[in-house]
Formats: C-alpha cells, structure tokens, sequence
C-alpha cells in the first residue's frame, strides 16, 4: 500500500457546495499531518486559503495522491493530465452521476481517513490514444468522430488489426473504453462493459444502414478509421468531450489504440460496481 502523505487537490469552482466541500477537505488533511498543494486554477478561485499551489504538471511530479473534487468531467481532465506520472486519483463527487467520482461529500472525511491508515484498493483504467495527421488526443472514456456545425454524414471505413471490417455512412462513430461505457456510448445504445475487461466498443452514429450495430474487439486492437469522399464536411475527433482534433483532409485515417500507461483509481474498501450501477441508473427503482 502506498502511504499518501503529499496530496494534490484539484477541482471547479461550479458551485458554492464545491466551495465548502474543498475548505472542509483541505483543514480535515491538515490536521492528518498531509501536506496538501491546490492546483492553481483552484487556488486562483480560493483567494482566502492559504495553502501552496502550483500548475498541474509541477504538482503531478511531488504528490502521492490527486484528490479530485468535482464530477466525472472534471477527474476525466485530471486523469488526462496526470496519466504520465502514475499518480492515483480519488474522486468526491459534486457533479450529477459520478461514475468516476464514487466518494459521497457527506462521508468524504471518514473514507479519507479509512484510505489514509492504508484501507482501500486500487483499480487501473485504460484510456485510448488517437493519432491523426501527427496529432494526439487521449481519452479514459471514448474517442468521437464526428461532424463540425451543420449536419452530414461522414463516409468512413473501420479497420481492426488491419482486417477490414465495414464501410459506413453515420453521424459520426464513438470509440469507447469499458470506462466510457457508462457515458456517451450508453447514450448511443451502446452496452456496458465491466472495468476489468480488455475491450473496446466501436458504435456507430445514427448510421444509414440501420442493420449497423455496436461490436465490441479486443482491447488490444489497432484501430483505422479512414475517412473516404468527406468533401466539404468539417470532421473533428473528441477526446472525452473536453479537448478536438479538427480534421481538415477528406480522406484522412485515424489510428486508435490503447495507451501504455494507465490511470489509477483508488477506491474505498465499501466501493461496489454493482452497486454503484443500480444507484446510478435507477436500477429497480418504482416506476412512477
């Protein structure tokens, strides 16, 4: 077990209940004996605490834990920036869903203190690593193609290990981890795919051909997307929603695979994917 004594805390200044969410965990690890460093972006919106700060990459070098407080998008950013650095992250959510950021505000401090004296475990999440034209963008949860402004269908054609698999016409195709498979994939119609396994989703868009259907490959799979006869239609890739790619070639190719290195997710002792499943999406909840 790692002892976290050097803490990152980072976040958004979205709402008031952040606000106090940040002061309250920042004077709890204080008098744990933790040295705590704000990311400057926070600290900026936290003129009255008085704790050190720094930018995201001088912090990611000096710290044993980044505690992530915020929603899902916001350790999505994190995650993102710190991958590099093998730096753990935990998540208190003060966003909508919290998937990512399992640890409820109102029970922040006794969890704290449980993964503090060593109780907790650790679980390893893969993002992917998308290339086109020299250009990189990584994503925990999903690569999009997609359509700038107005609406057009995009020709493209999907390659796995250099095995031709199909040639469409959609809105546009997401390429999803088993992490975003609970984000905008589900959204799609895309299936849920447990964390532990090495997979990749590959849904299709709105595609017009309507026997088109998710197929989810091996997480190991070298993907191709090649862009074919997309003359004046302004295509973009998305990583996680947060950072684009424009892409201004008609027939560009895309390559789409895992990322060597991973994020690391601690979690409380009590954490349950199931569990957090059934609260999330309402899972035999009464229908009204």
């Amino acid at each position: 077990m790692i002892e976290f004594k050097k803490i990152g805390v980072f976040g958004r200044m979205q709402s008031h209940d952040i606000r106090e969410t940040v002061t309250s965990i920042c004077a709890f690890l204080t008098k744990q004996s933790c040295d705590i460093i704000l990311d400057t972006r926070l600290a900026t919106d936290l003129e009255n605490l008085q704790y050190p700060h720094a930018d995201i990459q001088t912090i990611a070098r000096d710290i044993d834990l980044a505690l992530v407080i915020g929603g899902d998008g916001t350790l999505l950013s994190t995650a993102r920036s710190l991958v590099e650095h093998d730096v753990p992250l935990l998540g208190i959510n003060r966003g909508s869903l919290g998937f990512l950021t399992d640890v409820k505000p109102h029970e922040a401090e006794q969890k704290l203190a449980d993964i503090l004296q060593g109780k907790y475990t650790m679980e390893n999440r893969f993002l992917l690593e998308a290339t086109v034209n020299h250009e990189q963008g990584y994503g925990l949860n999903e690569i999009v193609l997609s359509a700038q402004g107005a609406h057009h269908l995009i020709q493209y054609e999907i390659y796995v290990d250099q095995q031709f698999l199909c040639r469409q016409r959609a809105d546009g195709l997401i390429v999803a981890t088993p992490t975003g498979s609970t984000a905008y994939a589900l959204s799609g119609g895309g299936p849920i795919i447990h964390p532990e396994l090495n997979a990749l989703t590959l849904l299709p868009m709105f595609p017009h051909t309507l026997s088109m259907r998710p197929i989810v490959v091996n997480g190991d799979s070298q993907i191709e997307v090649r862009l074919q006869n997309n003359r004046h239609t302004h295509i973009q890739l998305g990583c996680d929603s947060q950072t684009f790619i424009n892409i201004h070639e008609e027939d560009a190719s895309i390559h789409i695979k895992k990322k060597t290195k991973k994020t690391i997710l601690i979690h409380p002792l009590s954490y349950n994917y199931f569990k957090s499943l059934r609260s999330k999406l309402h899972w035999g909840s009464k229908l009204v």
